[in-house]
């Protein structure tokens, strides 16, 4: 499927589409990694992302990402402090940004906070773009190294959202800066402003249009992923969270299979089956040996070709589901079987009044007859 990419008020998704043909999400928070992952994309980049009003994204749910195979790309925000801290493992970085950040020259998490509403329409000005802007000031001869830094001062000693040229300009007045170096600047900055964040969204969004031109092969790294309690329960948070998500992709499944009325009756049929046999077998034994679950487990892992716990991961991820839906899948099995061998003669008997109400007896007897003539 297309690559993912969370953004919101550092670019627009027709901004992104007109660089990388991609899926384009709100900006991040906790869970949203994860969820993205379920569908298996070949990539998925992070530009935007909440942090004070939600949950921030998650590291462990990036990791995990990687771990499926995913190529998790970060850049101009929250996606550059993610990926500073989880290059180590895999992530990749873009952008100025992000270099700033990884060699020490940048520490704090507001230089690249803005403040938006709920269109994304911004209302403060990221620092990392004001000092972007006066080094371009400074280098054509704007402003001064006195009067950049004296501004560059001012604008950190702001809280975030109040972050505003006009605002920087004037506290430099009432602390006496020229006026002619605060004019010049208000003038050029129309023409010369840099967005530093926009330009490094714009350099990762093609830094994965050129990884993706390749075909590449699934993620690899080289961490053990650790699936402890505390990642459990953020899984089970996250899944009820998109619990309408999931029912309706559930629901596109079903539309599907609507499609071959044969395969949904045969599908229908041996479903009840299922849920019939499991019934009954929990109401004749309702304790279920843990023998007869382990039987169920390396039948499944064989009938799926799943050598090992990555394997499994995977087929989780492309079912949709957790370890939890797995144990009652593995669960109901058991008991299907276990009903299937305490009535072996009745389940046979309704078989066949199954293969006659489909049809598929009297092809299954003539192709037994040819057999034996031959």
């Amino acid at each position: 499927m297309k690559p993912i990419v969370f953004t919101g008020p550092t670019l627009t998704p027709q901004e992104v589409r007109q660089v990388l043909d991609a899926e384009c999400l709100p900006p991040v928070s906790q869970g949203d990694v994860y969820r993205a992952a379920l569908r298996q994309p070949c990539a998925i980049g992070i530009i935007d992302g909440y942090f004070e009003r939600v949950p921030a994204v998650w590291h462990k749910e990036i990791l995990w990402a990687m771990g499926q195979g995913i190529h998790v790309f970060g850049s101009a925000s929250m996606g550059a402090l993610r990926a500073v801290e989880l290059e180590p493992f895999g992530m990749v970085g873009v952008g100025a940004i992000f270099e700033a950040y990884r060699d020490g020259v940048l520490e704090d998490d507001d230089e690249v906070a803005v403040a938006h509403d709920d269109t994304f329409r911004i209302s403060s000005e990221a620092m990392v773009n004001l000092r972007a802007t006066l080094a371009r000031a400074e280098r054509e001869g704007v402003v001064s190294a006195t009067m950049r830094d004296s501004l560059l001062r001012i604008a950190k000693s702001l809280f975030y959202p109040d972050r505003a040229w006009a605002a920087v300009f004037e506290r430099a007045s009432a602390e006496g800066a020229p006026a002619s170096e605060i004019e010049a600047l208000r003038h050029w900055l129309p023409q010369g402003a840099v967005n530093q964040k926009r330009d490094d969204a714009l350099a990762m969004l093609r830094a994965m249009d050129q990884l993706l031109l390749t075909d590449p092969s699934p993620k690899r790294v080289s961490f053990a992923f650790e699936e402890t309690l505390y990642w459990e329960d953020a899984v089970r948070s996250s899944r009820e969270f998109a619990s309408e998500a999931e029912d309706s992709t559930d629901q596109l499944v079903l539309d599907e299979l609507q499609r071959d009325p044969e395969a949904q009756l045969q599908a229908e049929s041996a479903a009840l089956g299922w849920w019939l046999a499991s019934e009954d077998a929990s109401r004749q034994d309702p304790s279920l040996q843990a023998a007869g679950l382990l039987e169920r487990s390396r039948e499944f892992c064989e009938r799926h070709g799943l050598v090992d716990s990555a394997a499994v991961r995977n087929w989780l991820a492309r079912n949709r589901c957790d370890r939890a839906d797995l144990d009652r899948l593995l669960t109901r099995r058991a008991l299907v079987v276990a009903a299937q061998r305490r009535a072996p003669c009745a389940l046979a008997a309704c078989l066949l009044d199954y293969l006659r109400w489909t049809g598929a007896y009297a092809t299954l007897l003539d192709r037994a007859r040819a057999i034996n003539r031959s």
